[in-house]
């Protein structure tokens, strides 16, 4: 098998790492369309379980995704794609990465530990 096993399970977990910094921007998910558009097309592209259709990251911001590396786990259930992150940003909330707040295991207070790099509302226009 070369690599993940959709026959197991229709959608799989994509955690997407910044390929120079290591930094993890984001999960999503693909499906087998999804992962064989992101070969072709070296663009990560993923499933919108919201939309229920194929979702090629930065379509609407274009903060693209390139793909520099591809793995998956021992289970093939989860990839992993290291990305050169277009844009400066992978969340649709302005931030680097979707993993912007931090909790404080001691309280469960959560607190905002990144800058936004963009504006929501003017890139979406919503």
């Amino acid at each position: 098998m070369d690599g993940p096993d959709f026959s197991k399970i229709e959608l799989v977990p994509v955690i997407a790492q910044d390929a120079e910094t290591g930094d993890v921007l984001m999960l999503a998910y693909m499906n087998d369309d999804a992962y064989a558009e992101t070969l072709a097309t070296r663009r990560v592209c993923y499933y919108s379980r919201s939309r229920q259709r194929l979702w090629r990251k930065g379509e609407e911001s274009g903060h693209v995704q390139h793909v520099k590396q591809i793995y998956y786990d021992c289970d093939a259930d989860t990839v992993l794609v290291k990305v050169e992150q277009v844009g400066g940003a992978a969340c649709h909330e302005g931030y680097r990465s979707c993993f912007f707040r931090e909790i404080d295991p001691a309280t469960g207070d959560a607190k905002v530990i990144a800058e936004r790099v963009f504006d929501p509302a003017e890139v979406y226009k919503k």
